[in-house]
């Protein structure tokens, strides 16, 4: 009796399989969340309350190209970049 190999294309399945399945379970779900996250920076306005990554609480007193400056105290304003907001807390009243 010859020996008989395996099929190539069969011994992939299952490293295909488990690409796939890594792909709809973490790659979409993170594109989606990213993608809610621009639209949420790119949608952000003045006098909204927002949180930074580090966790600083503040109010948009300024809308930049690249940078949010935000009101964290009294007479204290702290410029930050758009990629470190990480929340909004309350939107504008309108």
């Amino acid at each position: 009796m010859p020996n008989q190999t395996p099929n190539p294309i069969l011994s992939m399945l299952p490293i295909v399989f488990i690409f796939l399945v890594f792909y709809f379970i973490v790659i979409i779900p993170q594109k989606k969340q990213k993608k809610q996250h621009m639209d949420m920076i790119d949608n952000l306005k003045k006098n909204d309350e927002v949180v930074t990554v580090g966790g600083v609480h503040g109010v948009i007193v300024n809308v930049k190209d690249k940078t949010f400056v935000l009101r964290v105290d009294d007479n204290v304003k702290v410029e930050v970049d758009k990629s470190a907001i990480s929340y909004l807390t309350k939107k504008q009243e309108s």
